[in-house]
């Protein structure tokens, strides 16, 4: 029998899910198993079942709870009356708890003696016992006690592995992985020291520089402390130059250079790309398509292989091709890159620096007196990519004139690029455009996320979850992740908050993950004229509305507002869905994008403020 705590609380017997009902069942079960054999006392359990106000029934409630895991677990696992308490034995089961503390300690004690491939091996195996944020399905007051000390521990465990990492050369397969951790942890100095360790033997500098400032104001915002000695030693070395030289791969020199590292041969094959999603679901004939676009085909291999990947803002483009990506990596044995092509706000990356992060992956460091010189950059990067069976995903493209100097000449690498519209830059590639999904697929993405035993369990506001995320997997994964990570809190509450249009699109927000958010970007990315026209639109309703009817809201002629209305469906925040009785196009609003148009403030109006909700919402 297996035990987990290292996420939501589970029995599994043969590979099979035991059934347990009920966060406080959860709760008695994941307090034994933590106790190690120790006697947990009927007050604790009380504390962690009901906080400081247990019910007058709690000592009955309390044996129920102990009887009933009894007849659930059998009599291989020994739960044992010890006055003031219960203790419980498993035996010959296992606990992924034990195992994630056996292989880490086990991987320490190889970092110790400078055994860095067995102690990565060993803290990656320690850190895949973890499935999700812990005791996920138990009382917020068993999380309380437990969750900082089990937290705190992976992280810990997260810095050795990293560390061995970073002791063989493997900056560059870690930094997107680190910039994770830094927005996770953002008080660790020890993972942010890390992330600059890695950016700095990439060749960026700056970025670690930024990085450094940044934690500093953290610090001091946060805890009101400045940056400790551990964090103050990295930058120092940063600015001398000491952080660059780093141990390299078997059979080179450890204290050469980053900046003078030989042939690319020797750096090993680039792997920058994102983690997959270990839940993916619901585009199984989109992936069959991508898939196959992307495996090489002896018929074809003098052409090049380029596929596109468009749909909206949160219709999961990104996920997708990164999961594809994944699923075809065996074809590219000379590697697989990735590039975001936008900032953070929405705006464009210039192609330079775009090349810069490739080229950095693919060999030798470029130059400074390169750097700014972008036929120079292209002609690099053509040439490092000319014959290499590379798989380079070209991430939120925002136009054809920054896309084509990425794009290489040779049919060898395969590119996979996302955006939100075609690109001529990519004519005759193969596209795979992403629509809303249907409510089976997208049931699928809800459950994955907030787990499948609670949506199993409250049908009826899964339904109307679906109907209110509208098919956009960003939002259902964000429904998914609030419901998961709050076990006391029904399904049905939380489809209750999203039936009220004007607060909906707040509550499709968890963490950095935020639906208003990402159609902020594609708005802002708008020509100003056509940014200043979306808010009004939303007034026209969740039909399909032809240009004329525009053209009369806009107070525009028909033409102006039809090329305002292409360059909204040019950035996906429109849809051109068939044409009127006139044979006119018609357009229509996502409507979640309906009810972002109906947040943002009218410019015309004076003092209007931003996120102003504006009124005659019909069909949610």
């Amino acid at each position: 029998m297996e035990f987990r705590v290292l996420g939501p609380v589970e029995v599994r017997r043969h590979g099979s899910r035991v059934p347990l009902s009920g966060t406080k069942l959860h709760t008695v079960l994941a307090a034994l198993l933590m106790a190690r054999e120790e006697v947990v006392s009927d007050d604790r359990l009380s504390r962690l079942l009901w906080g400081w106000t247990p019910p007058a029934t709690a000592s009955a409630q309390l044996y129920t709870y102990v009887s009933r895991l009894r007849k659930i677990l059998g009599d291989d696992i020994l739960i044992d009356r010890r006055p003031p308490g219960y203790a419980m034995a498993i035996g010959n089961s296992s606990l992924d708890l034990i195992e994630f503390e056996e292989l880490d300690r086990e991987g320490r004690e190889a970092f110790s003696a400078q055994d860095h491939e067995k102690a990565g091996d060993l803290l990656r195996g320690a850190l895949a016992r973890w499935n999700g944020p812990p005791l996920a399905n138990t009382t917020d007051h068993l999380a309380a006690a437990e969750v900082p000390c089990l937290t705190e521990a992976r992280a810990g465990t997260l810095e050795h592995r990293i560390a061995a990492d970073l002791a063989l050369g493997r900056h560059e397969e870690i930094t997107v992985e680190l910039t994770g951790l830094v927005a996770e942890f953002p008080l660790r100095e020890r993972i942010r020291c890390q992330l600059m360790t890695a950016l700095c033997r990439c060749g960026r500098q700056a970025d670690a520089i930024h990085l450094y400032h940044h934690g500093r104001s953290v610090l001091a915002e946060e805890l009101g402390v400045d940056p400790g000695e551990e964090l103050q030693a990295t930058y120092r070395a940063l600015l001398d130059g000491s952080l660059v030289r780093h141990p390299r791969r078997a059979g080179t020199a450890a204290s050469e250079p980053a900046g003078r590292q030989g042939d690319q041969d020797t750096r090993g094959v680039p792997a920058t790309l994102p983690p997959d999603t270990a839940d993916f679901t619901g585009r199984e004939r989109e992936l069959g398509l991508l898939s196959r676009a992307l495996t090489p085909n002896e018929s074809a291999a003098d052409r090049p292989r380029r596929v596109l990947v468009t749909g909206m803002a949160g219709v999961g483009k990104t996920a997708l091709a990164v999961h594809a990506a994944h699923r075809c990596k065996r074809h590219f044995p000379d590697g697989q890159l990735y590039a975001d092509l936008r900032t953070p706000d929405g705006t464009a990356r210039p192609a330079g620096g775009v090349l810069l992060q490739l080229l950095r992956a693919l060999g030798p460091a470029v130059g400074s007196g390169v750097a700014d010189d972008t036929d120079e950059l292209v002609r690099l990067y053509r040439e490092r990519t000319g014959g290499r069976r590379l798989l380079i995903l070209l991430d939120n493209a925002a136009s054809a004139a920054q896309l084509g100097p990425l794009l290489p000449n040779t049919p060898e690498p395969a590119v996979l690029v996302t955006g939100r519209t075609a690109l001529p830059t990519v004519a005759g590639a193969h596209t795979v455009a992403l629509d809303p999904l249907e409510d089976g697929p997208a049931l699928q993405v809800l459950a994955a996320a907030a787990g499948a035993e609670r949506i199993a369990a409250a049908p009826g506001a899964a339904a109307v979850i679906v109907e209110h995320c509208a098919g956009l997997p960003l939002a259902l994964r964000i429904a998914g992740m609030r419901i998961a990570a709050r076990p006391h809190y029904a399904p049905d509450r939380f489809a209750r908050r999203l039936a009220d249009p004007g607060t909906r699109l707040r509550e499709l927000h968890s963490g950095d993950l935020d639906v208003q958010g990402a159609l902020l970007a594609s708005w802002r990315a708008l020509r100003p004229d056509a940014r200043r026209a979306f808010p009004d639109l939303g007034g026209l309703g969740p039909e399909p509305f032809p240009a004329v009817r525009a053209a009369g809201l806009l107070g525009l002629p028909e033409g102006e507002a039809e090329l305002l209305l292409e360059a909204m469906a040019d950035e996906a925040l429109l849809e051109v869905s068939g044409a009127d009785e006139w044979g006119r196009p018609c357009y229509v609003f996502h409507p979640l994008v309906r009810l972002f148009a109906l947040s943002l403030p009218d410019d015309r109006a004076q003092g209007a403020p931003a996120g102003r909700f504006r009124g005659g919402v019909t069909g949610g």
